[in-house]
């Protein structure tokens, strides 16, 4: 069929079909080959990926509203089915997965929403977001063509429509979904599982059984290039999508996942994607016909509970994001994306409908004209990552390298991605200003009841042989006991070896705790070899195996094993003697003792321990437990776990998720070296803008103000898997501490501001010309305008925030008029 004959059909489909579910102020929905169409309108939309597992019910508002003061129209979401199921039939819609809550935030505030079923997300959530318990199900196999798979999908895909439909949340009832997504980055996979016919029905099945549903929008699939459904539009993920297309005519340009930055391990830095490379890869995405993008994440949030991916996926889903893990606005990413943002939706008629020229200037230099109804808007896209260029358009324009200038009129650039108008906001911890932490902090501790494992004599089951970990428990618990006995003649010093595919095991022998080892991230088998005394007569081995959050992505990814699976476990002797213990008969119990007892939830009559306020400290499987004051004001707050080795924290029983701060985070070329020029990469050669090498991976953790309790005591548990001293927690509030303005030229309005919650200006530091060094909260150099630090002391200094316009006025004394730096401390 022509690519002209297919783009009204569609609409009229859609729209029939967003008909059958028609309720007040329904909206319909349908596209085309340039834009997705609202209401028989070709819409820009600007989204922003905000998952509602990965923050609290009371930061939606405020998240959301952060994103549309950003400049974004679209909230766009996972579906969390083990979240959301995490036991078969047992389902779990409360708290922070009150998903049909978030969507009614997101239509309070007047935005629209893309679904992103799955079920699959990957999403460096734990398993993909695929429940544990489906591997109990005779014949299932994860993402093939098989009943037993495609059954349970089906169901919880169902489900979610339905409750969808019961709130009238798709945009034909009134709703502000717009367009909804199944499966999940599949083309990325299915040609490595070994079976491309299945794979093939798999994926057409998907795609008939979402259009059955008849939510009446759109069914979007991303990554899916090749063996595309007809009845689905295919979409790109990326750092980049300019240069990608979708596989036939007839269908929008669409981004779902536009990646701000990156996920971080245990054992990595942090990464940054700078505001300029971002705003490169939206511009270019625009030039070049794109009409849907997303921000993957706009928000990342944190993996509470045992939530995160991995395996070694740290606590923090922060992402580099425009709003941070706890929600504050990070400057100047938020601001720059938010100024093209506000000029995109200007020129948005002239973008959907217009005709397009592509001139190419060079190699990596290209114009593009759109024009519409009399009026043309331009392009200017300089790919060198080395030099700058000057194109003649309307005149003669300087555009940077690895940038995009973009001229409203084709006369005159209103925006260039390389340069950065807004502030950039350096934020910084605060002391606890209700108490003095950490000496306030008054500790009691409980040993791990270890004793019931110390044996093989109870446990859920036996077998003999050594059983894979996921399978075995499934998953309702980090922890696997595997335990078995053996007779001995007389004493014996061996030395125990156990291979595991586990990520970290204890080992003990005759109740005493002998060996210790955890993996490298990434590698997953490895080996404990511990030296070890039998006892004449019965001999116990307990070997306690924990997983780090499951993997959650790659072809057969639910396959990869985690446990003692298979071993062996032996004891070697002096002689060259072994006893093998592979096949003995071992007895299995999921979880330790404090889990089944619900230690976090610190219930009356447990017995917490303490010696004129000393603590046991650097001592293994011990929990811990203290009260503290809620800092005062409304800024995010964290604590401090340093001295503290591995385990997990709870604030008045509501989980932080898991703590690794012994774990350090590599030295990489990348680190302290970022330039801008360039793709942007977060795995293999090449990468930069790191920060944090050689230090805690993760030091602070979220304890969002919702866990809290203000002018009472809030309880603060930890159970120290690994062995630390919990006496240096302490906790504080996340704020802006200085802001800068850099390089602001001749009639720029100069914005600065300290980001609410009641701080204010208290100083004006630096308001100079020709400042060369140092970065904000640290320039040196330049020549000071006592006129510009005069005029911002008095518009700023007090003020939550303030603008000055920079004037010729501001240079003398000796200064030359040109670029402003201005920094003031919130």
């Amino acid at each position: 069929m022509a690519a002209g004959m297919l783009a009204l059909p569609l609409l009229v489909v859609l729209a029939a079909a967003a008909a059958a579910i028609t309720a007040c102020g329904a909206t319909t929905v349908a596209y085309n080959d340039r834009a997705v169409v609202i209401d028989g309108q070709r819409r820009i939309i600007l989204s922003g990926s905000i998952h509602y597992p990965r923050s609290t019910p009371q930061m939606w508002p405020d998240l959301i509203r952060k994103a549309k003061e950003g400049g974004l129209n679209t909230i766009e979401t996972y579906v969390f089915w083990n979240g959301h199921e995490p036991r078969r039939g047992q389902y779990n819609f409360e708290g922070n997965y009150d998903i049909v809550r978030f969507f009614k935030e997101i239509q309070n505030a007047g935005m629209y929403a893309i679904l992103r079923i799955g079920p699959y997300i990957c999403g460096e959530w734990n398993y993909g977001g695929l429940p544990a318990w489906l591997r109990d199900i005779p014949g299932m196999q994860f993402r093939l063509h098989n009943e037993p798979f495609e059954r349970e999908m089906e169901t919880f895909t169902t489900l979610i429509v339905n409750k969808m439909k019961d709130a009238k949340m798709f945009a034909g009832q009134g709703g502000p979904i717009i367009l909804a997504q199944i499966e999940n980055e599949y083309g990325n996979i299915m040609g490595k599982l070994n079976n491309n016919q299945s794979a093939s029905q798999y994926i057409h099945w998907c795609a008939d059984m979402a259009n059955k549903q008849k939510v009446g929008v759109p069914w979007i699939m991303c990554q899916q290039d090749d063996d595309v459904p007809d009845n689905v539009i295919n979409t790109c993920n990326g750092f980049y999508c300019h240069d990608w297309f979708p596989n036939r005519t007839g269908i929008p340009k669409i981004w779902t996942e536009n990646w701000t930055g990156w996920f971080k391990a245990w054992d990595k830095p942090d990464f940054h994607r700078s505001a300029e490379d971002i705003a490169f890869a939206v511009a270019m995405f625009f030039q070049k016909r794109g009409s849907v993008q997303n921000y993957y994440m706009y928000h990342g949030g944190t993996n509470f509970g045992r939530t995160s991916g991995g395996p070694y996926i740290t606590t923090s889903y922060d992402y580099d994001a425009p709003l941070d893990e706890y929600g504050n606005i990070r400057q100047p990413k938020y601001g720059h994306l938010k100024e093209l943002h506000s000029l995109l939706k200007s020129m948005e008629k002239v973008l959907v409908h217009g005709e397009y020229n592509d001139t190419s200037y060079s190699k990596n230099v290209t114009v593009t004209k759109y024009t519409y109804g009399g009026s043309s808007v331009c392009f200017i896209n300089n790919q060198f990552d080395d030099r700058d260029v000057n194109v003649t358009l309307g005149g003669t324009h300087l555009v940077p390298a690895w940038s995009v200038s973009i001229l409203p009129d084709c006369k005159t650039v209103a925006y260039n991605t390389a340069k950065i108008k807004t502030q950039t906001s350096v934020m910084v911890k605060k002391e606890n200003t209700v108490e003095k932490e950490p000496e306030a902090l008054k500790w009691s501790w409980m040993p791990e009841n270890l004793r019931p494992f110390m044996t093989d004599d109870r446990g859920s089951f036996r077998q003999k042989q050594l059983l894979e970990q996921i399978a075995t428990s499934t998953d309702q618990s980090d922890y696997l006991w595997y335990r078995t006995s053996l007779e001995h003649k007389g004493e014996g010093s061996y030395n125990l070896y156990v291979n595991t595919k586990g990520h970290e095991i204890y080992a003990f022998v005759n109740g005493k705790l002998v060996g210790q080892n955890h993996s490298a991230n990434g590698e997953f088998v490895f080996q404990l070899e511990t030296p070890v005394k039998l006892n004449s007569g019965k001999n116990y081995i307990s070997l306690l195996s924990g997983t780090v959050g499951l993997k959650n992505y790659g072809p057969l990814f639910e396959l990869m094993p985690a446990g003692i699976a298979g071993g062996p476990v032996k004891l070697v002797g002096a002689n060259g003697t072994d006893i093998d213990l592979t096949n003995n008969s071992w007895s299995y119990k999921s979880g330790l003792a404090g889990e089944h007892r619900q230690i976090h939830l610190d219930k009356v009559g447990y017995k917490w321990q303490s010696h004129n306020s000393s603590i046991p400290v650097n001592r293994p499987f011990t929990w811990y437990k203290t009260t503290f004051a809620a800092p005062a004001g409304q800024e995010a707050v964290v604590v401090d776990l340093l001295g503290l080795n591995k385990g997990a924290a709870w604030v008045n029983g509501n989980s932080l998720g898991r703590y690794w701060p012994s774990y350090t985070a590599a030295e990489m070329d990348g680190c302290h070296v970022c330039d801008y020029r360039g793709k942007f990469k977060a795995e293999g050669d090449g990468i930069r803008c790191l920060t944090g090498c050689g230090q805690p991976s993760q030091r602070y953790y979220h304890v969002p103000r919702a866990f809290l309790r203000a002018g009472e005591p809030n309880t603060l548990v930890l159970f120290e898997e690994a062995g630390g001293d919990p006496t240096g927690a302490a906790f504080h509030t996340v704020g802006v501490g200085p802001v800068c303005v850099a390089g602001a030229e001749a009639g720029d309005d100069v914005t600065l501001s300290c980001g609410g919650h009641g701080r204010v200006v208290a100083s004006v530091d630096v308001a100079s010309f020709g400042v060369a060094r140092g970065s904000c909260g640290a320039f040196e150099g330049g020549c000071e305008s006592k006129a510009a630090l005069k005029a911002f002391t008095a518009a700023c200094v007090g003020k939550e925030s303030c603008t000055v316009k920079h004037t010729a006025a501001f240079a003398g004394a000796g200064c030359e008029s040109g670029k402003l730096t201005v920094q003031v401390t919130c």
